[in-house]
């Protein structure tokens, strides 16, 4: 058994695939019409691109407990999920210069460091390097 796809939730999947690609640097895998105006897209690792896909959920827009579990983790200021980078200091420094908006600014804790940004569709990501 192994993972293949994880998903998180978008409020806007056309905004979201212009943040996780053009400004985190991921990769489509698939983008594939739905219908009602959703589409299936998936994203990949530019350094991993058989790995795991991430999908873009519309779900926030259909699914009202998805909606309000995402906007609780949103109001606690509660990454929703993690990607590992090789040094969070530098990835902070190229996302700023992208205008991405950062709630934690690189930090220690422990064996990591990490940073937490906001994804502008919904949900904070949080960034670790082990150190």
């Amino acid at each position: 058994m192994k993972i293949t796809l994880i998903s998180i939730p978008v409020k806007d999947q056309e905004k979201a695939l212009q943040f996780y690609t053009k400004k985190l640097g991921f990769l489509v895998k698939k983008d594939e019409p739905l219908g009602g105006g959703n589409r299936w897209i998936t994203l990949v690792s530019k350094d991993w691109q058989d790995g795991p896909e991430l999908l873009l959920e519309p779900a926030p827009l259909h699914f009202e407990p998805c909606k309000v579990y995402q906007d609780a983790l949103f109001m606690a200021g509660y990454p929703y999920t993690q990607f590992d980078v090789d040094h969070v200091d530098a990835e902070y420094e190229r996302l700023i210069a992208l205008d991405v908006e950062f709630i934690v600014k690189p930090k220690v804790a422990g064996t990591v460091k990490y940073a937490i940004l906001n994804d502008t569709c919904g949900n904070y990501i949080q960034l670790v390097e082990t150190l």
